[in-house]
């Protein structure tokens, strides 16, 4: 296997389609079809099912994408060890929503001035997510949030997924924010709503907020349900309008004027850490992870 060949083959692997694959990589369809149709013969297995409209993996193309991966990784990863002086290539980096607004406009713009050879990809997603595709090389490092409850230098990463290590940038405060109309309260028990507003499951702030609404007894676990939603935008939306509780990071709210009208009440920390793979560095990482320092 060539990497050009693991290389066209991820491309219609993500794009689900020769066209745009083609387009992505700037080179003719007909090649494209080509080299994936050379790579299922060499391999002996179909890689995709074709329609009309889209390119499907099949359980063997599965298999051949998480290796395309790590191979393709491991091949950046070469060619930026042997230019460490000069920053280059291309840095994959995942972070939650909510350090995408608060903690990384300023060092991301630091990095870009600095090196803006480096083409840098951001991907936002919950904790689970995100830690699952650095150690699936689908990225470099990401920003997510730890579920213990430590002080940061004891914590091991181990807590995340197996084989990860993390440089501490800084700590959350998490608060529950409900309506302000809702009466006053000061714990789980005072809760009175129906919903819990959160990001989907693999979510270390929610994972924080069921366990500490579990300290209401058993009325309000069965009072209690999450819905599930896709942004702090629409979180917040739910909570203003009174239909549900959220727990969030203070720094977000400061984002949100209108945030001032919701009541908050202290929950716990929470620990953010930059997480990559054991033994991954590149150039483009180590400048990255000055610039998150200096910040």
């Amino acid at each position: 296997m060539e990497l050009a060949e693991l290389e066209i083959f991820r491309a219609v692997a993500r794009e689900q389609s020769i066209t745009r694959a083609a387009k992505v990589l700037a080179r003719v369809q007909s090649n494209v079809t080509t080299r994936v149709k050379q790579l299922e013969e060499s391999l002996g297995v179909t890689l995709f099912q074709r329609d009309s409209r889209k390119m499907i993996l099949t359980p063997e193309g599965q298999r051949l994408l998480g290796y395309a991966e790590q191979m393709l990784t491991l091949a950046e990863e070469a060619r930026q060890s042997m230019r460490l002086s000069a920053p280059s290539g291309t840095l994959r980096l995942g972070s939650m929503e909510s350090s995408a607004a608060t903690l990384l406009p300023k060092p991301l713009a630091q990095f870009h001035a600095a090196w803006p050879d480096v083409e840098l990809k951001l991907s936002t997603g919950t904790t689970g997510f995100l830690v699952d595709a650095v150690l699936g090389h689908r990225l470099d490092c990401a920003v997510v949030a730890h579920p213990g409850t430590g002080t940061p230098r004891n914590m091991s990463m181990a807590a995340l997924g197996e084989g990860l290590e993390g440089v501490f940038l800084r700590t959350e405060e998490l608060v529950l924010i409900l309506p302000g109309t809702h009466p006053k309260a000061r714990g789980p028990r005072d809760v009175t709503l129906r919903h819990l507003a959160a990001f989907s499951k693999g979510c270390t702030y929610r994972r924080c907020a069921e366990d500490w609404l579990e300290q209401g007894g058993d009325d309000l676990r069965n009072r209690l349900s999450v819905i599930e939603m896709p942004s702090y935008h629409a979180i917040l939306a739910c909570v203003t309008a009174g239909s549900a509780a959220a727990i969030v990071p203070r720094s977000l709210l400061a984002m949100y004027p209108d945030a001032t009208d919701l009541q908050t009440v202290p929950v716990r920390s929470a620990h953010t850490f930059l997480v990559r793979r054991a033994g991954f560095t590149t150039s483009a990482y180590e400048a990255f992870v000055r610039e998150l320092r200096h910040a």
